[in-house]
């Protein structure tokens, strides 16, 4: 995760006042971190991701930045097994840095989550230039610009697109 893309996380939940944050792909925690330095102090972050190796080390980031362990909440499993039992309209933000080829299934859930006035933010989404790219593209791609054109044809959203890092789309919910 670039700089960029760690500053735009912690502004979006900052600017939506978030209290609860979903993150899809804990990695090492660096986005975590973003993101609690911009939620509300009494926030919480759930973070999923599959590797359980990823989570401890996520968990030992948090607490070295200076986060009390009450502020994350660690779920490891696939993001499309657990985010059915989070809670409907619980959500502040969700953000999504997992599998790409599960992006729309997670934008699906994401409206779920996400309260009104909620925001869903996807790294990654220029697949490193390949998504404007005319030639042959792989899978992952295709899924990427099947994305991008659902969460622009939305009546149910409010997008824009950062050229920070990789690409973060973002979308309020109405």
């Amino acid at each position: 995760m670039t700089p960029g893309t760690g500053s735009a996380l912690g502004l979006l939940a900052a600017a939506v006042d978030a209290k609860a944050v979903a993150e899809i792909g804990t990695g090492c925690g660096v986005s975590g971190i973003h993101l609690l330095h911009g939620m509300r102090p009494d926030g919480v972050l759930t973070t999923v991701d599959p590797e359980p190796e990823h989570q401890q080390f996520a968990r030992q980031a948090f607490r070295a930045a200076g986060f009390a362990s009450n502020r994350a909440r660690f779920i490891p499993g696939r993001a499309l097994d657990v985010l059915p039992r989070l809670a409907d309209s619980g959500y502040d933000l969700v953000f999504c840095d997992g599998d790409r080829l599960e992006y729309l299934d997670y934008l699906a859930e994401s409206l779920r989550l996400l309260r009104p006035g909620g925001l869903v933010a996807f790294e990654g989404v220029f697949g490193a230039g390949r998504t404007i790219d005319s030639g042959p593209q792989p899978t992952e791609v295709l899924r990427l610009r099947e994305l991008l054109r659902a969460v622009r044809e939305s009546q149910e959203l409010v997008p824009s697109l950062l050229p920070v890092g990789d690409g973060l789309l973002c979308a309020a919910k109405r």
